[in-house]
């Protein structure tokens, strides 16, 4: 049989086929080469009985995050929301770029509109090319057009605690199917009310994956690969990079630099650009040798 892990806890492995959910281990096989399965994973396994059954392997995988742990992701979705906490345009800028880097579509959500204007957020991101989707998952507003980007593949929702993901999700399924928690006015964050891993089935098709915590969206610690392709990951420097007149240009200072005059003309958004800075900035000392994929090698 094959199925898709829906969720993974405490060693059991729920996974989901023909509309049916099984209580799933995993053979000692796997703890000998090292890899586990993940929330996402598409598996063959051995049934049991009516409710228990046994993974024998993983499909291979479109593409997996480091953290958290989730496979075969075809789209992101990043929620801001407008105050406590408010939109992080580094924290946006980062994660899109991760995805872009796992082949998964990014597309940015700011939530609760009915709280304030995100007109000027709407601006910097659909400038930037990312589908941008403006909603209230207190009143409904923008939420039925979530629902074609979510039909028939399975995506992930990451954001800072308290922005409404789960709300989001819940408006989406039309119950109260995820819990949701109040946003701490000390903190300015919320409490976290999604404990584990868990892709949740649409009734119109497809998977939506519901992560914990904003900064659990990561790529591996060390990944030298990431820090030589962090120009092409901002998509919206495309052509721009491919016209600079400099070879391997750093795109940070220097003169004649095509992407830099680009956001001196506004054809590139500054704040992208500022986050790319400081990306570039934790990235550039890490030495080849020190990556995880050339210790994997």
């Amino acid at each position: 049989m094959t199925g898709i892990i829906i969720k993974a806890l405490s060693g059991f492995y729920y996974v989901e086929s023909s509309d049916k959910i099984y209580e799933c281990k995993a053979r000692g096989s796997f703890r000998k080469s090292g890899i586990s399965p993940l929330v996402g994973d598409r598996v063959e396994f051995d049934i049991i009985d009516d409710t228990h059954g046994v993974v024998n392997s993983i499909i291979d995988r479109k593409n997996l995050l480091a953290r958290p742990n989730v496979a075969n992701i075809d789209k992101l979705f990043i929620v801001s929301s407008f105050q406590t906490p408010s939109p992080n345009s580094f924290i946006i800028d980062k994660i899109t770029a991760i995805a872009v880097y796992n082949n998964i579509e990014p597309i940015i959500v700011f939530n609760k509109c009915d709280m304030g204007n995100f007109d000027e957020w709407l601006k910097i991101y659909s400038n930037a090319g990312f589908k941008t989707y403006v909603v209230s998952a207190e009143t409904g507003e923008g939420i039925d057009a979530l629902k074609a980007e979510l039909k028939g593949v399975t995506s992930a929702f990451t954001g800072n605690s308290g922005v409404g993901k789960s709300s989001i999700l819940n408006r989406l399924f039309g119950e109260c199917v995820i819990k949701t928690g109040e946003v701490s006015q000390t903190l300015g964050r919320g409490r976290h009310t999604t404990r584990h891993i868990e892709a949740y089935k649409l009734s119109f098709g497809g998977y939506v994956v519901d992560t914990p915590g904003f900064s659990s969206i990561e790529n591996e610690e060390h990944d030298y690969d990431f820090k030589e392709r962090l120009p092409e990951l901002f998509l919206d420097f495309g052509d721009f990079i491919y016209n600079c007149r400099f070879t391997g240009c750093s795109h940070t200072k220097e003169k004649g630099c095509a992407v830099i005059e680009a956001v001196e003309s506004g054809q590139i958004e500054k704040s992208r650009h500022q986050s790319y800075l400081q990306l570039n900035e934790e990235l550039k000392d890490l030495k080849p040798w020190e990556s995880t994929n050339y210790k994997k090698r």
